[in-house]
């Protein structure tokens, strides 16, 4: 049987795979998070690594508090860039594969088109620069692996949608900004796009979000319908919302490479939405 490390195992998207993978007679998980192994600490990862000898490692673990990286920026650094190059240093040594995911926010958010693998990057803020630093010491130090880029996730755990469902109960109306466009995407849906990529070597850099976008506003009242909600939503710009860290205005990722590259498809955010909003 097959091991599979997963870091960041009690998040949504290492929960994610957990489901996708119950019942696999052909892999077994060896799931961590923060208490089991520090991702950040080089000869923890390599002991611990060699310990297991996994067929590959899945890096969900990550510092997504966008706003708290602009001041926690050593931890953003230690947990979004060290972490993964440790984890890349140990497969490397171990002969397993690598997948780490990554985010749109390593792009400067001001494009027009879907931005696709081979678009220049410039993150805007301690969260996307930290990522691209991760990504890049994954290339520098794995042998095989596989980078996705998602965004606008969602899935059991704290989100978006909750949030929205949550303040729904208490509100008749809610501000959500209506100038960020991008793809929300199911957790599932990633999961089953590691779960593809992972028994192939069809390394590289790739782009993984549920097709088609909206406005955060859009997405609201998406939700509200589905759920059957009377919430209104008063939609404003990112200036009127006035987070602490700035946020990519466009962020709709093409997945170009898995077009070019496999047979593999994201669904619908339409889709994949009313389904989590059914199960919820």
């Amino acid at each position: 049987m097959k091991k599979i490390i997963v870091t960041g195992c009690n998040g949504q998207l290492g929960r994610a795979v957990n489901k996708l993978y119950a019942g696999n007679g052909a892999y077994e998980l060896v799931n961590t998070d923060v208490g089991e192994l520090d991702i950040t600490d080089v000869d923890q990862v390599m002991a611990f690594v060699r310990e297991v000898k996994p067929y590959a490692i899945v890096n969900c673990a990550a510092h997504t508090a966008v706003d708290a990286c602009e001041t926690e920026v050593d931890m953003a650094y230690r947990i979004n860039a060290i972490g993964p190059r440790n984890l890349s240093i140990a497969a490397t040594e171990t002969d397993a594969k690598m997948i780490h995911i990554s985010t749109d926010y390593v792009f400067d958010g001001k494009g027009s088109r879907p931005y696709r693998e081979f678009d220049p990057v410039g993150p805007q803020g301690v969260y996307g620069a930290s990522k691209l630093a991760g990504e890049n010491f994954v290339r520098d130090f794995a042998d095989k692996y596989f980078i996705i880029r998602t965004a606008w996730l969602y899935g059991d755990g704290k989100n978006f949608v909750k949030t929205m469902l949550r303040l729904s109960e208490t509100h008749d109306r809610v501000r959500v900004v209506r100038d960020q466009v991008g793809s929300p995407t199911s957790a599932d849906e990633l999961a089953k796009a590691i779960a593809y990529l992972l028994p192939t070597e069809n390394y590289g850099l790739f782009h993984g979000t549920c097709e088609g976008d909206c406005s955060w506003s859009e997405f609201a009242q998406e939700i509200f319908s589905l759920a059957g909600k009377k919430t209104e939503v008063e939609a404003i710009t990112t200036e009127e919302y006035g987070a602490a860290a700035s946020r990519p205005a466009y962020s709709i990722l093409e997945n170009y490479m898995f077009k070019l590259t496999s047979d593999f498809m994201f669904e619908d955010w339409h889709d994949a939405i009313a389904r989590y909003i059914k199960e919820l």
